[in-house]
C-alpha cells in the first residue's frame, strides 16, 4: 500500500504544496488543513493520487492532467476548470462552473453543483450524483453531463454536440435545447459512464438532451431563438 506524502497548509503556503504537486512524476499525497483554500492541486501533469482532506475554494484541481484529485468535502466555483484528463471526485457539494471549458476526463460530485454546471465543456465527462443549477450546460459543445437529481432552468441553453441525461425532473430547456431519444446505445454508453463514476443507477431511468441545431447557422427565420 502506498504511503501518502501529507502536505499540511497550516506549515506550507498554497504556492508551496501546489510546487510540491506540480514537481512531482508520480505517487500519493494528501493535503491537509485546507480550509477553503483558493486554487489548490491546480496545473498537475503527472499521474499523481491527491486527497484533500476538507473543503477547497475557487479553482480546486483547475487545468489536470493525468493526476486523481478527490476532494472530501465542498469545492467552490469553477472546480475542474478546463480539465484536460485523469479525474477530479468531489464528496460533497460544489458551487457553480463546474468544469467550465473541460476538454476530457471525468469529474464526479457525489453532492449537488450549482449553476452553470459544464459550461462551454468540449470533451469532458461530469456525473453529478444530486441536482444541477440553472444554465447547466449552457454552449456545452461535446461530452457528457449526467445529473442523478434535478436540473434548474435553461438547460442546455445554446448547446452544441454534448450530450446531457438527467434523471429527476427539469425545470425548463434553454435554446435550442430538445429531448432526444434514448436509444440502445446511448444506455449502455450511459451504464458505462455510470459505473465508472461509482453511481449504482439504472441507466434506462434516465433521459436525453441534445442540440436541436437550429443555431449552428444565422437564420432570420430563427431570430426569436437568439
Amino acid at each position: 500500500m502506498t504511503v501518502a506524502t501529507e502536505l499540511d497548509l497550516d506549515s506550507l503556503s498554497i504556492r508551496q504544496v501546489n510546487a510540491a504537486l506540480q514537481g512531482a512524476e508520480e505517487g500519493a499525497f494528501r493535503v491537509l488543513h485546507a480550509g477553503g483554500a483558493h486554487a489548490l492541486a491546480c496545473g498537475l501533469n503527472a499521474t499523481l493520487d491527491v486527497t484533500i482532506d476538507g473543503h477547497a475554494g475557487y479553482y480546486c484541481a483547475g487545468m489536470n492532467k493525468h493526476a486523481s484529485v478527490t476532494v472530501m468535502g465542498n469545492a467552490g466555483t469553477g472546480c475542474a476548470e478546463n480539465i484536460m484528463s485523469g479525474q477530479v471526485r468531489v464528496q460533497r457539494d460544489v458551487s457553480q462552473s463546474l468544469a467550465a471549458s473541460g476538454h476530457g476526463g471525468l469529474v464526479v460530485v457525489e453532492g449537488s453543483a450549482s449553476a452553470r454546471a459544464g459550461i462551454s465543456m468540449k470533451g469532458v465527462d461530469i456525473v453529478v450524483g444530486g441536482d444541477v443549477g440553472h444554465m447547466s450546460g449552457f454552449m456545452a459543445q461535446t461530452g457528457r453531463l449526467v445529473v442523478l437529481g434535478d436540473s434548474g432552468s435553461d438547460l442546455g441553453d445554446s448547446i452544441y454536440e454534448a450530450q446531457i441525461y438527467v434523471r429527476g425532473a427539469v425545470a425548463s430547456l434553454g435554446a435550442d435545447c430538445v429531448e432526444k431519444p434514448m436509444a440502445e446505445e446511448h444506455t449502455a454508453s450511459l451504464a458505462e459512464l455510470l459505473a465508472r463514476a461509482g453511481f449504482d443507477a439504472d441507466a434506462t431511468s434516465f433521459r436525453r438532451f441534445g442540440s436541436a441545431r437550429k443555431l449552428y447557422h444565422f437564420s432570420i427565420d430563427n431570430m426569436e431563438d437568439y
